[in-house]
């Protein structure tokens, strides 16, 4: 018998010891890890909590609940049992439970903290299975991974070498107590199907059959580094100062499949929701090959990426300023502006007038510090490169005069600009958070353009 405890122990030496907080939902897997987790005098020396997960689901999550507190008092170790709500949203109920699931061990992980769950060799195999059947790429073959990064800390899978046969024989070798879930018999759901009908057909031709399928998800995730590796050199030469932003040329220079993984990786690292695939033909067919000048545009679940003078950008949907809009501003405090954003006076005090402050109707005209004559808008924003759709949100001020002193912390008028730097004050417009870097050779406005 595979001694889960030895498993555990050779895993555990790294050079950075954390805290645990292990998942405990009274089953014979948690049971057994957390068991064998106790058993390690570094493991307690670090730290060692539980957390149940109470779905309310089930006529016995109490008695389920309760029976996780009985063990967490006898082995002496703090137990958090969370309560939750689970809501469908449209996806299935174990895919909802799941993700309720999740969403409280993040919140209940510490910083640094590892959060540690019983997944098993059998779940690897069936995991695999799964994702096959559902047609996935490279990275859901590698199925489940040992370690990853999670909320604050880590999230590790200690046992997948180790089959439930071994984890089951464990539990009654020490005698421990667990509970069953009576819906894990419910060959309804997919899972359910693959562990009581299909795996145990292909046992019998294949007995290493779950050995086999987890094999391969350990060469897929060897697979996934290799590619992830040139997927970050790949997006190295493509990106500019702008984190928001990628090069046209080099990107149409990589072969089309290589292309589809960069941008996505790019659209993950800037926190937006995952790029479809119609996003990626709709970038390949209709953004690269657009004009330099034409602002082109992919959008989806209140996210875009936009084509605009040989590079891309991508951000959440940002509204426009109404074109009606206006407000009257005195800079002794932050102006809200209509979907996101504010303007912010910053080292001076108040301005001498209230400002007058309106979204651009076009035909406005600037005159630029060092200057003696006005300037078209319009075109000092087309020189500084300054794409279409900010245009649209940027804040305009005026005095009482009807004079254009800046358009946002872009751009300032000599009068206002000198007035700044007479007075050691800053204007800042503040877009939302994945607006900021969007011009990061623009410093706020001492003046911006001056």
């Amino acid at each position: 018998m595979t001694d889960p405890t030895s498993v555990l122990r050779l895993a555990l030496r790294r050079e950075e010891p954390a805290p645990i907080l292990a998942a405990l939902s009274g089953g014979l897997d948690s049971c057994a890890l957390l068991h064998a987790l106790v058993q390690d005098h570094q493991v307690r020396q670090q730290g060692l909590s539980a957390i149940h997960i109470h779905h309310g689901l089930h006529a016995a999550a109490d008695e389920w609940a309760a029976h996780c507190a009985t063990l967490c008092r006898t082995w002496g170790i703090p137990l958090n049992v969370v309560r939750v709500h689970v809501e469908r949203d449209g996806e299935g109920l174990e895919a909802a439970a799941r993700r309720a699931r999740y969403l409280a061990f993040a919140q209940a992980l510490g910083e640094q903290e590892t959060l540690v769950t019983a997944h098993h060799l059998d779940d690897q195999a069936e995991t695999f299975l799964l994702r096959a059947l559902r047609a996935s790429g490279p990275e859901g073959l590698a199925a489940i991974r040992p370690w990853r990064r999670f909320a604050h800390g880590w999230h590790w899978r200690p046992l997948l070498d180790v089959p439930r046969k071994t984890l089951l024989a464990y539990a009654q070798a020490l005698g421990l107590a667990w509970v069953e879930d009576p819906s894990n018999e419910d060959s309804r759901h997919d899972r359910n199907f693959l562990r009581h009908q299909v795996l145990p057909l292909l046992r019998q031709r294949w007995p290493q059959a779950d050995a086999a399928f987890a094999r391969s998800a350990s060469l897929m995730a060897e697979t996934v580094e290799l590619l992830e590796d040139g997927d970050a050199q790949a997006l190295a030469m493509a990106r500019t100062a702008d984190p928001q932003a990628l090069s046209v040329a080099p990107l149409a220079q990589l072969p089309r499949s290589r292309r589809a993984r960069v941008l996505r990786r790019w659209i993950a690292e800037l926190g937006l929701p995952p790029l479809p695939s119609e996003g990626v033909a709709r970038i390949e067919s209709d953004l690269l090959p657009a004009g330099t000048d034409t602002a082109a545009e992919f959008a989806w679940n209140d996210a875009a990426v936009q084509r605009w003078r040989g590079l891309l950008f991508a951000s959440r949907h940002q509204e426009a300023l109404p074109p009606d809009w206006q407000a009257h501003w005195r800079g002794d405090a932050s102006l809200s502006l209509p979907g996101g954003g504010s303007l912010v006076l910053e080292g001076a005090g108040a301005f001498i007038e209230p400002l007058r402050v309106s979204a651009r109707q076009g035909g406005e005209r600037i005159t630029l510090p060092g200057r003696n004559h006005s300037h078209e808008l319009k075109k000092v924003l087309q020189e500084l490169g300054v794409p279409p759709w900010e245009r649209r949100r940027l804040p305009l001020l005026w005095d009482s005069h009807d004079r254009l002193l800046a358009a946002g912390d872009l751009i300032c008028s000599a009068e206002f600009d000198a007035w700044l730097r007479q007075n050691g004050a800053t204007l800042r417009w503040r877009r939302d958070a994945d607006a900021q870097a969007r011009h990061p050779s623009l410093g706020p406005s001492s003046g911006a353009l001056t």
